[in-house]
């Protein structure tokens, strides 16, 4: 990762006006946190990779639900674009792969696959809302 991406997550992270913000993929990881008694030094940190999709409550997982959470903070987008059909509604049967939304981050569009086959059950934010790390972004009954 190079410098200015680094100063442009801290920036973002400056101006939506968060304490910490979390990055993963693939390729890399970073984290930011501003210290509530410091003078907005922010502390970088690289976090080992999490789970990001993981099965929902005890109960639920014994109905054979699985929760899809947001892997990083962003804006949350139903369709490809302002007017299309949405990615996914609450019935549709999705495979493993599949694009379910995108996720805007530092003014990168990240689509988000399903990492399970199944039924979408709820689909749990609003279309271009702001989530949070490890939200629940849809539930999924699977097959």
């Amino acid at each position: 990762m190079d410098l200015e991406k680094i100063q442009q997550f801290i920036r973002l992270a400056k101006d939506e006006g968060v304490s910490s913000l979390k990055y993963e993929s693939k390729a890399e990881s970073l984290s930011v946190s501003f210290q509530q008694h410091s003078s907005s030094q922010p502390v970088l940190t690289h976090p080992q990779p999490a789970v990001v999709q993981t099965t929902a409550s005890q109960n639920e997982a014994t109905e054979n639900f699985h929760v899809i959470k947001a892997p990083f903070v962003g804006t949350y987008y139903a369709a490809p674009s302002p007017g299309e059909d949405h990615f996914v509604k609450v019935g549709d049967k999705v495979s493993q792969g599949s694009v379910l939304c995108i996720l805007e981050a530092m003014k990168i569009m990240n689509e988000i696959e399903s990492d399970a086959s199944g039924e979408i059950v709820e689909i749990c934010v609003e279309n271009e809302s702001f989530v949070e790390y490890g939200q629940a972004l849809f539930k999924i009954r699977k097959n």
